[in-house]
């Protein structure tokens, strides 16, 4: 009797613990409600963008423009997984192992990271488009290291983008989330992709010239939908030509539909529409690189034109909207500006508390994210280039949102670009009036993939604008 009475106990008091470390680590929990005003991850994030707009200098009299750009080769070798649809990766493999389904078979187009580097003599700022599904932490920090062993460039200087391809390099991050997005961790590519990052952003650096800039938009409608509900998107076409002395360009361009064109049995590297955007451009445009950074994806897919495989759709698409970059941007009728104002700032931030729900109550718990692996840790960044704004945001950012946020800035003299994808990864942003709809959590963007509250936007749209004001001089 006493050793089944020791049994029961100790089968009890397994049970228990085991019940306490599932509430503990995986829940449920109240899902909060509360905003984020006056809280401290707010209030430090407030006080970092304070404290590097410190390190800028505004003046109304900039210096001459000095501009330099690197186009760097990135293309991983055959057998590295591919990264940016699920149904790609089984999970019983992180678990188990077996045989991979993601693992890549070659290139069928050049991945590219590029980078453009821009100075007014007193504050320089470098833009970086990668033909990637994002920009990892880990590959930015060792970029930003590198860089600044090479360099005088601070980590603030750098403005991290990707085109948000979903047939580019994976293997870069470690846990069960990453390997779900990009099959399993390999530091060789994370140091390989580190090195394309790193070479692009010196040798830019260091080829800075006097030159000029310019800078416009234009509506591709006609490309792009909201695929989550009858509401509109971003459909601006962005562009920014920087052209030197010499007469050689660079056009940096930003787009938010998803490059989705090609589906998931493609593997196959490509840079899908934004590579073959890029690639006809240049062809269109001699002696000039252009480079693309991915706008406000959320919500956003791609409106591609017909075509008898995917990969043709995804190059019609691409050649489509170089057509219209070549109309609406010849370099005779822009307006050109040789003096513009040149600032960043570009800060590791603070999100919201982690909450993925399980209904309108109910959430994970707030350590579920370390089971996962998944760190949401990220950076938020901005630059300015005279009257153009970019705002960089670290995940998928709302088409909804973007066209709020560019309306405002075009009423204060500014054009802004709002860019998904700068270092790390914190879910989707998606518009506030929809976190607490009832069919809001059984759906993927404000269910599965929203997890920074249900004052998101209102959030990234406080800390938007108190770094567009501190980079255009509206607080001293």
């Amino acid at each position: 009797m006493r050793l089944r009475k020791k049994i029961l106990i100790a089968l009890g008091a397994t049970l228990l613990t085991a019940i306490v470390l599932f509430l503990l680590f995986i829940g449920p929990w109240p899902a909060y409600r509360s905003g984020f005003e006056g809280k401290g991850y707010y209030l430090r994030n407030v006080a970092a963008i304070d404290d590097a707009a410190r390190l800028i200098k505004l003046t109304s009299n900039p210096g001459q423009l000095r501009a330099g750009w690197h186009s760097a080769l990135m293309n991983p070798a055959a057998g590295v997984p591919m990264a940016g649809y699920g149904a790609r990766h089984d999970i019983r493999n992180y678990f188990l192992g077996g045989a991979p389904k993601c693992l890549s078979t070659g290139v069928h187009d050049d991945l590219r990271v590029k980078a453009l580097a821009l100075s007014d003599g007193d504050d320089t700022v470098v833009i970086v488009g990668a033909d990637m599904l994002l920009v990892p932490p880990n590959v930015a920090d060792a970029v930003r290291r590198e860089v600044a062993r090479q360099t005088s460039l601070s980590p603030g200087n750098i403005f991290f983008g990707a085109s948000h391809t979903h047939e580019g390099p994976g293997a870069w991050g470690e846990g069960l989330a990453a390997f779900v997005t990009g099959g399993k961790y390999d530091p060789k590519v994370v140091a390989f992709l580190a090195a394309a990052f790193t070479e692009a952003v010196v040798r830019a650096y260091g080829n800075m010239g006097p030159a000029k800039m310019a800078h416009g938009f234009f509506d591709a409608e006609q490309f792009i939908r909201n695929r989550a509900r009858n509401a509109p998107v971003d459909t601006r076409l962005n562009y920014m030509i920087v052209e030197k002395e010499s007469g050689e360009r660079c056009a940096l361009l930003r787009f938010s539909a998803h490059p989705t064109t090609v589906d998931d049995d493609f593997l196959q590297f490509t840079a899908e529409y934004p590579g073959f955007l890029q690639s006809a451009l240049e062809a269109a445009m001699p002696d000039t690189t252009v480079a693309y950074i991915g706008g406000s994806v959320g919500s956003s897919s791609p409106k591609a034109p017909k075509g008898d495989s995917d990969i043709e759709r995804a190059q019609a698409m691409g050649e489509e909207l170089a057509k219209l970059v070549v109309a609406n941007a010849a370099p005779e009728t822009l307006k050109w500006n040789a003096n513009p104002d040149i600032a960043s700032i570009c800060i590791p931030l603070e999100p919201p508390p982690f909450q993925l729900r399980l209904n309108q109550s109910l959430r994970f718990s707030p350590l579920f994210p370390k089971l996962l692996g998944v760190s949401i840790s990220a950076w938020m960044q901005s630059a300015r280039a005279g009257d153009l704004v970019m705002v960089g945001l670290p995940g998928d950012f709302s088409g909804e949102i973007s066209r709020d946020w560019s309306e405002w800035a075009a009423a204060k003299g500014y054009e802004l670009w709002p860019c998904s994808f700068a270092p790390g990864y914190v879910g989707y942003i998606s518009p506030d009036k929809y976190y607490n709809d009832p069919k809001a959590t059984s759906e993927y963007e404000t269910g599965l993939m929203s997890w920074t509250g249900p004052h998101q936007e209102a959030f990234f749209t406080t800390l938007m604008k108190r770094m567009f004001e501190r980079l255009t001089g509206a607080i001293p």
